[in-house]
């Protein structure tokens, strides 16, 4: 029986199937095989040394004075036949041998197995890739499948990147590695659905928290995050620990730490900004890499006019509106940006009056004076520039 103890350890190692799983499947396909080829009304138990798989089948049958089942019962003439002790009301067990089970219920036993077996596999599968849901994996490109991807998350289980999930322009080759956002996990009849995403905003955050030790620790909170995928991402960074620098922390030495997460996401251009609970405070950060006069917030509507200096203006909106429309997002106020000329001609009084407005919103004070205001921190050299370049 070493055989078989020998085919359910690598059974185990290869499918992730708990061996007494196994062993419980075997000894219920038996008791199924008896009853489809001998009687189904049968009490039939087997037992399956868990050490060494040897075998232990026997049906069960009620000590009675006239029968009326055969099935269950046993008259008290023939039982003593096995054991002159017992008496009306004992149970008999009658040992019985499966080699002497016909062909064909062998073969259903068989079918049985081989099929929990694959239910069970499946089963692993699903629970190994559900504790995942939610955070990122690294897959291998298998190919292309129409305008999908078909990525190979390991040896048993592939996924299909649908076109709507990809980056735009982003083109994938056979053995490419590439890192996925894993959003939903489905039950089926043919196995786990895995549902991925390369677009998806939290990538980013779980490629930070890979990356980052601060912010996998809890040092460094990332509050928002707003992404246009394969272009531009904006995230909100915040310190639990007043000596720690959270967007300095997330850039690295150098950028090595900003610069691995955007090769990860194939050159998307990231900006990391300083959180902060004054809003005011936080869209002129949002707005970044562009500079900020002033900033008037309306905390009913969730809106704010910013005034940017005249040569900022097609900086703060950025291309096609990008840098404005991020920032909307990241902050979640409706964003209104106008240059200090456009404003002297709607409000003559501009000057004077700048702040007036603002203070019958709120309390906050200038953005220019406010305590702790910092000048937003540029996660690569290259893209106050590129965005110039752009405009």
């Amino acid at each position: 029986m070493s055989e078989i103890m020998d085919a359910l350890a690598q059974i185990e190692k290869e499918k992730g199937i708990d061996r007494e799983v196994l062993m419980e499947t075997i000894e219920k396909a038996i008791i199924d095989a008896y009853k489809k080829d001998k009687d189904s009304e049968v009490n039939m138990q087997v037992k399956m040394d868990r050490e060494t798989g040897a075998f232990t089948a026997f049906i069960e049958r009620e000590v009675v004075e006239d029968v009326e089942n055969a099935s269950t019962q046993i008259s008290l003439e023939d039982a003593k036949l096995h054991d002159i002790q017992y008496e009306i009301g004992d149970v008999v067990r009658i040992e019985v041998q499966p080699k002497n089970f016909g062909r064909i219920s062998a073969q259903n036993a068989r079918n049985v197995i081989v099929q929990k077996i694959k239910e069970e596999e499946r089963k692993s599968i699903f629970n190994h890739f559900q504790c995942k849901e939610k955070d990122i994996v690294t897959g291998v490109v298998q190919r292309y499948v129409g305008r999908n991807v078909c990525i190979s998350l390991d040896d048993k289980t592939d996924a299909i990147l649908t076109e709507n999930e990809q980056i735009p322009g982003e083109v994938f080759h056979p053995t490419d590695r590439v890192k996925l956002y894993i959003i939903e996990v489905r039950a089926s009849n043919k196995g786990p659905k895995i549902l991925v995403s390369r677009t998806h905003p939290e990538l980013v955050k779980r490629l930070f928290e890979k990356e980052v030790t601060e912010v996998a620790d809890g040092t460094v909170e990332i509050k928002n995050i707003s992404r246009e995928a394969g272009s531009r991402s904006k995230i909100a960074v915040w310190s639990n620990d007043s000596n720690v620098d959270p967007v300095g922390a997330c850039v690295g030495l150098n950028g090595a730490r900003v610069n691995a997460i955007v090769n990860d996401l194939r050159g998307e251009k990231i900006d990391i900004i300083s959180w902060s609970e004054n809003p005011a405070i936080f869209i002129k950060n949002a707005l970044s890499p562009s500079s900020v006069v002033a900033v008037t917030v309306d905390l009913d509507e969730k809106s704010a006019k910013v005034v940017v200096p005249d040569n900022q203006l097609s900086l703060a909106i950025g291309k096609e509106g990008q840098n404005a429309r991020l920032a909307a997002r990241l902050t979640g106020y409706k964003i209104d940006i106008k240059s200090e000329s456009q404003v002297e001609e709607a409000e003559p009084d501009y000057e004077d009056e700048e702040f007036e407005e603002y203070e019958e919103y709120d309390e906050f004070a200038d953005v220019d004076e406010a305590e702790n205001d910092e000048e937003p921190v540029e996660t690569d050299d290259y893209e106050a520039e590129d965005l110039a370049d752009e405009e």
